[in-house]
């Protein structure tokens, strides 16, 4: 099945999945409220910007603030999960938090990594595609969603969404080596 996030089109391996991810509703980003996330993109956005890793992380920590201390603690044992490499604890307390905070994206991209190392590719396209509904500048889940593609030898989609997430993170140094990686390999030329 085809399915288009972000303006990749994207053909799905797995029927389900794609179905899934077809059928997820288009939602106001929570974020989007013209606060201090809106701020640090525009700021990502500098040409001329030496300290882009401190906006980075600035930027991530307003994504992992969810309003909520259930949500926040949850988001916090499914991170050290990941952390210790215990797929299945992560995966319990993310989908604990995904369930109470249905609109909070940073909780569907950290079950997807967790998904993704455990080496369930659907459910981790799955909660990129909510994540990239609910925050469609999350260059992170668009990174996370070429990285799945280029591994499943979906070599054009993966381009488009690196150089998608590229777009929104313009100074981060491993899209532009995914990118140059993969332009050869998509338009069949040598470097």
């Amino acid at each position: 099945m085809l399915i288009h996030v972000m303006g990749i089109s994207l053909r799905l391996l797995n029927p389900v999945v794609a179905a899934f991810c077809a059928a997820l509703p288009l939602a106001t980003p929570v974020w989007a409220d013209g606060g201090r996330a809106a701020e640090l993109l525009q700021e990502l956005q500098r040409p001329d910007l030496p300290n882009w890793q401190r906006v980075e992380e600035a930027l991530w920590a307003e994504w992992s603030k969810s309003g909520s201390a259930t949500a926040d603690l949850l988001l916090k044992r499914g991170r050290d999960a990941i952390e210790a490499e215990d797929w299945p604890k992560a995966i319990a307390h993310l989908t604990a938090l995904t369930d109470h905070a249905p609109d909070f994206a940073e909780g569907f991209n950290a079950r997807a990594l967790a998904y993704f190392r455990s080496g369930l590719y659907g459910p981790a396209v799955a909660d990129l595609s909510h994540v990239l509904t609910l925050n469609p500048d999350h260059f992170g889940a668009l990174t996370g969603l070429a990285t799945i593609l280029e591994e499943t030898g979906r070599h054009a989609a993966a381009l488009q969404a690196y150089r998608a997430a590229r777009a929104i993170h313009p100074h981060d140094p491993d899209l532009e080596d995914a990118v140059n990686r993969l332009e050869p390999k998509v338009t069949g030329q040598t470097l």
